[in-house]
């Protein structure tokens, strides 16, 4: 099952939050918080069009982007034997370990 959808151009993740019996949707690399709920897709669909609308406004007033900047830099920490183990992959494919690291995430991350 995938759980991202696309309103308004923007991708959000949706999960069931069962304690209210929702579905719950959140905005994908916002600068802030733009959660929205409904019962059917369709209507959280609907929710979030008018939630992220709010958002865009909300930044608006504020003069800040309503988008986060990613450096492209992240830290992984990993078990000794896995960091060999990706080592040892990297180096069979002639790769350096970041590109290797790259290409798999791209692989995973394709929809």
């Amino acid at each position: 099952m995938n759980n991202i959808i696309e309103i308004e151009g923007q991708k959000a993740v949706v999960s069931l939050d069962p304690e209210i019996g929702l579905l719950r949707g959140e905005f994908l690399g916002l600068n802030g918080g733009a959660d929205f709920y409904a019962d059917s897709i369709d209507k959280l669909r609907e929710e979030g069009a008018a939630s992220f609308k709010v958002f865009l406004d909300m930044c608006t007033e504020k003069g800040i982007s309503p988008f986060r900047q990613f450096s492209g830099r992240f830290n992984v920490r990993l078990d000794p034997k896995l960091h060999e183990a990706a080592v040892l992959a990297a180096k069979a494919q002639q790769k350096s370990l970041n590109e290797w690291i790259s290409d798999v995430i791209e692989e995973a991350a394709e929809r």
